[in-house]
């Protein structure tokens, strides 16, 4: 006995008119599945790529990349933040009483930006931008602890230079060219460190023990109260701002 092929799967079937091939059982076109693949890949490139590699109760730290000429909803900050901008770009940001404040940075610019209210935002220069936000949970401190004399803006200027300050943060930029050594420092506050280019160093405690650290441009880390010397291995400089909270 033959096969009843009014029950059995239906045969593929090429229209050469129309120049498609489709299975009439399951309606399959490849072209819609290679069309919708492309528009699942472009709705996934306009969205927002995002990272929390800190969280505490001090702080909160976002690491985002934002696709250009795509404007988020509306929202609002209630608290202040160090902005970190590992590319150059423009932003404009559009209150909700239509007010708007452009804003431009250049690759490696730290800003303030202190708590807004509901807005838009949207980048208006033509590549993606990964910014680092430093969220500040702990307002201002009653006395905020001093950075003594081994403070390394203080002993080693050249190195250590502060960016801004205020009651709640000091922001420092840290510049330590191909095998050069920063010599014993403290850190007397705990920091967010956000690394500009890749690291490579020892880095050599109080108490004579040395560990090698290394790091990837973009990466993030939180440290607290330390004393040590640092060594450049690499013969490529390092650029870093730290965070440092007074809270």
């Amino acid at each position: 006995m033959g096969i009843d092929r009014a029950f059995g799967p239906k045969e593929p079937q090429f229209d050469s008119h129309a120049q498609e091939f489709r299975t009439i059982e399951f309606g399959f076109h490849p072209m819609k599945l290679v069309n919708s693949l492309v528009l699942l890949a472009a709705i996934a490139a306009a969205q927002n790529s995002v990272t929390t590699p800190v969280d505490n109760e001090q702080v909160k730290v976002i690491n985002v990349t934002v696709p250009p000429h795509q404007k988020g909803k509306m929202h609002d900050h209630k608290i202040n933040r160090v902005m970190i901008y590992l590319q150059a770009g423009k932003q404009e940001l559009v209150f909700h009483d239509g007010k708007k404040q452009p804003l431009a940075w250049k690759a490696g610019d730290v800003k303030w930006s202190a708590a807004a209210g509901m807005h838009t935002a949207e980048i208006v220069s033509d590549k993606p931008v990964t910014i680092i936000e430093v969220e500040l949970k702990k307002g201002a401190p009653s006395n905020a602890k001093p950075a003594g004399d081994l403070d390394p803006v203080k002993l080693d200027p050249k190195h250590y230079k502060v960016e801004f300050e205020n009651a709640q943060v000091r922001v420092l930029r840290v510049k330590i060219g191909g095998k050069e050594t920063v010599p014993m420092h403290v850190h007397s506050r705990d920091r967010v460190v956000a690394y500009l280019t890749d690291m490579d160093f020892r880095v050599t405690g109080a108490d004579g023990k040395a560990v090698h650290a290394t790091h990837k441009a973009g990466d993030v880390a939180f440290s607290g109260e330390a004393k040590h010397k640092e060594e450049n291995l690499s013969d490529k400089p390092l650029e870093l701002v730290v965070v440092e909270l007074k809270g």
